[in-house]
């Protein structure tokens, strides 16, 4: 098999275990791919500001796979690789219709900053998104008032902005309702990618520019580097990762990932995220040299 050259790591299920950590395991196993050669990245639904800490804490040498492939960005230099936008009537219309449906959302825009997020309401029953706000504003500490922005009105400002990313969350019957309406309303002008937890009976539908998705966008930085999908490895958990993990050659998800992922018979199972799956996974297809 060709050999491994570029590795995309899913951040939240995948790299870090049930209590947002990085294990020492998976930090090891990571230090030891790159000495290997290995570009080493993080393939996110995340915007770029929440995943930048963990590429700079970990010193990934790859460019950072953020917003579910609609960013591509270095975390210490800030250099963009690439960047798709949504245009200024799309995010109206999605604003329109998912504010009818009762939704909470939140405008990622800034692409070529650090990133700033936008929010005018958080209806009381949205628990995670109070907890979400809350998490991104103790993150970025003495950055949070750039970070996470709280403004009247979405309509009035986002005209004003360079918008990546729009997402919506809540409960799973609600969500999946309002997925469907935005499949209907929007139709292939943007690309909808939810990510569902059953256990914590919560969605979130991110709504991404057309071109966008943890798949093109792994396409997009391997071709950056010369390389094609048989050089690449990707590791995933969740529904959004279902285009990466299709792209590349070694696609591996977590024994923790949906049934509907486990029962892929063309996509190897590692262990849980609590097992250190990532260190296992990197162990067998590379540091073993397995895929030689």
């Amino acid at each position: 098999m060709p050999e491994i050259k570029l590795l995309a790591l899913d951040l939240d299920g995948t790299l870090l275990n049930s209590k947002g950590k990085i294990p020492d395991e998976n930090r090891e196993a990571i230090r030891a791919a790159e000495a290997a050669g290995v570009i080493v990245t993080i393939a996110t639904g995340r915007r770029f500001r929440d995943a930048r800490p963990v590429g700079l804490e970990l010193e990934l040498n790859g460019a950072l796979i953020t917003h579910n492939g609609a960013l591509l960005k270095f975390a210490e230099s800030l250099e963009t690789v690439a960047c798709s936008l949504i245009g200024d009537e799309t995010v109206l219309e999605i604003l329109r219709v998912g504010k009818q449906l009762g939704g909470d959302a939140l405008v990622s825009t800034d692409p070529h900053g650090k990133g700033s997020l936008l929010y005018d309401t958080v209806s009381l029953e949205n628990v995670p998104l109070q907890k979400y706000l809350y998490w991104a504003k103790y993150l970025h500490g003495d950055q949070a008032a750039n970070s996470v922005m709280h403004v009247e009105r979405l309509e009035d400002v986002v005209g004003d902005s360079e918008v990546i990313h729009i997402s919506f969350s809540g409960g799973c019957e609600s969500m999946l309702a309002m997925q469907g309406v935005l499949e209907r309303e929007l139709g292939d002008t943007v690309t909808i990618l939810p990510t569902i937890y059953p256990h914590l009976d919560f969605t979130l539908i991110d709504i991404l520019p057309p071109d966008a998705s943890k798949g093109v966008g792994l396409e997009k930085l391997a071709s950056s580097y010369g390389l094609t999908a048989e050089n690449v490895m990707a590791m995933g958990d969740n529904f959004n990762d279902v285009e990466m993990l299709d792209f590349a050659g070694t696609a591996v998800v977590m024994g923790n990932a949906d049934p509907n992922l486990l029962e892929r018979a063309e996509f190897y199972t590692t262990v849980s995220n609590d097992e250190h799956g990532v260190a296992a996974a990197i162990d067998r297809f590379i540091l073993s040299k397995e895929n030689n």
